[in-house]
């Protein structure tokens, strides 16, 4: 993504230094079949994640909160089941600065004060709210969650070894991505739209979140935890993608637009130095490279 566009890319271009064949790093049959292994168990990962929505007989929408329950069940089960998938194969082979532009953009928006906005954001009763809405759970937590364990946490594992480091983070989110076309079924299904714009907006969807995945896959694996990545989808479902088009058109729209250029900015230039790996310890990913004999990962120093 944009973010990786300076030093980020640089990484991935960084020559790798000499080491030994994988098959033998990894106790595998060989380099081609361990890529073979990783690309199928990262599909069978996103396909059960998918078709887990889908056991379900129902003729009700995906915001039904009867739908919403079947399905927490589901992708609760397949994210605990997910890094069973990880030790099968291994035995076979800052995001809110970036948002500040829309940040604002809501803040404008927004008829009550600061004061106001506080007190609700505070009360135990909006919370309360929250935690029996299906749709708020299913968005802010149950998806960033289970989502990021399959995607980032269960898949970068098994695709790191094969590809390295920079490849996976460009790799990985392309699963996360092709995840998401099954809206199209369910959209075609309640007839939500023309099928022109069903298959357009599946298409901006995929690149979106093939990018964002990028991000996270980015953050995990300089980071070595999985509660930025959530922390990060979740904040992210909440605001949506930016309504660039509203803020053109916007009375204020110069200092929004300067808050959306002051945003992207703020972000390439600290995402090195907060996703340092200095700050977070002991990084799983670049340990497990090192097991396979590549002990200089760009992206893990």
């Amino acid at each position: 993504m944009a973010a990786l566009g300076g030093d980020g890319l640089r990484l991935l271009s960084v020559s790798r230094p000499e080491r030994p064949p994988e098959s033998a790093a990894l106790g595998g049959p060989g380099p081609g079949l361990c890529c073979w292994v990783s690309v199928f168990s990262c599909l069978s990962l996103a396909c059960s994640y998918v078709g887990s929505l889908y056991v379900w007989k129902s003729e009700l929408p995906r915001d039904h909160p009867a739908v919403i329950k079947r399905r927490f069940t589901s992708v609760l089960v397949v994210s605990s089941l997910s890094p069973l998938c990880v030790l099968l194969w291994r035995e076979l082979t800052g995001i809110q600065i970036l948002f500040l532009g829309p940040l604002m953009q809501l803040s404008m928006d927004c008829s009550c004060d600061l004061a106001d906005g506080l007190k609700v954001v505070l009360a135990p009763r909006s919370w309360a709210r929250c935690l029996t809405d299906m749709r708020w759970l299913r968005n802010q937590v149950i998806a960033p969650l289970t989502e990021e364990l399959v995607f980032r946490a269960c898949m970068l594992p098994m695709l790191a070894p094969c590809t390295g480091l920079g490849p996976a983070v460009f790799t990985c989110p392309l699963f996360f991505g092709v995840a998401h076309f099954h809206h199209i079924f369910e959209q075609l299904r309640f007839r939500q739209s023309s099928v022109g714009s069903i298959f357009l907006s599946a298409a901006f969807q995929f690149s979106y979140t093939a990018v964002f995945g990028a991000y996270t896959a980015f953050l995990f694996i300089r980071t070595g935890h999985l509660i930025g990545p959530v922390l990060c989808h979740s904040f992210c479902n909440y605001m949506g993608f930016p309504a660039v088009c509203a803020a053109l058109e916007h009375p204020q729209r110069r200092p929004l637009l300067a808050g959306y250029a002051l945003g992207v900015g703020l972000f390439l230039l600290l995402l090195q130095p907060l996703t340092d790996p200095k700050l977070y310890g002991s990084l799983p990913l670049c340990v497990l490279l090192e097991r396979a004999g590549d002990s200089e990962a760009p992206l893990c120093s």
